[in-house]
């Protein structure tokens, strides 16, 4: 069970997080979490082109460094990227010096200042260490891609039924979510070049 929609009381409860970005037009920000894989992410790089939509990747760096010359193709495409820890950890399971061990590991092959914890999950201390090297970013929409138990068709209501100027994206390029992303991702696209949205990177 997860909640599509981030709540604003969440939002405002935990304001040191970015959950969406101000929306001076009519801006999205699609983000991708788990990648780079060669079986998916090729193919997001793809569809993405396809709509000259720019993207933001949290990679995991242990697939960074299995894949460097797609994790190289995302930097060439002109996408962000972000630290999504080395080894995918949840932050509520892990102690706080492995945790930010982690953290730095990824580092060191991203190269970036944006991070999103997995699962969306850290301990007060963690975030409070993070928080002073990092940027640290959350969503407010998430499209439920990685749960199979949800229809590709609800995947795409997900994201087109609660998406505004300024939404943060929540999908993932990763073996779990691709029956669902294959659907919900060029349909999205679609659907929102159709109303006029043009899709970019967070820096």
């Amino acid at each position: 069970m997860f909640l599509a929609k981030t709540p604003k009381l969440l939002q405002a409860l935990l304001p040191f997080y970015t959950w969406c970005m101000p929306a001076s037009g009519k801006e999205l920000y699609l983000t991708f979490d788990d990648g780079p894989i060669p079986e998916v992410t090729p193919w997001v790089l793809d569809t993405l082109r396809r709509y000259h939509a720019r993207a933001t990747f949290f990679c995991v760096g242990d697939n960074v460094q299995k894949h460097p010359e797609i994790f190289q193709r995302l930097l060439e495409d002109g996408h962000s990227v972000g630290n999504h820890t080395f080894h995918h950890l949840n932050g509520w399971q892990t102690e706080h010096v492995t945790y930010l061990h982690n953290v730095r590991r990824c580092a060191r092959l991203v190269k970036s200042r944006l991070f999103r914890p997995p699962y969306g999950r850290l301990m007060p201390r963690q975030r409070e260490f993070l928080q002073r090297h990092y940027r640290i970013v959350m969503w407010d929409v998430l499209s439920g891609d990685y749960d199979i138990n949800i229809s590709p068709e609800q995947c795409l209501r997900n994201v087109t039924d609660n998406a505004q100027p300024g939404s943060i994206i929540l999908m993932h390029d990763s073996l779990k979510a691709e029956r669902n992303l294959r659907y919900v991702l060029p349909a999205a696209l679609e659907y929102f070049a159709g109303q006029g949205y043009h899709f970019e990177k967070l820096t």
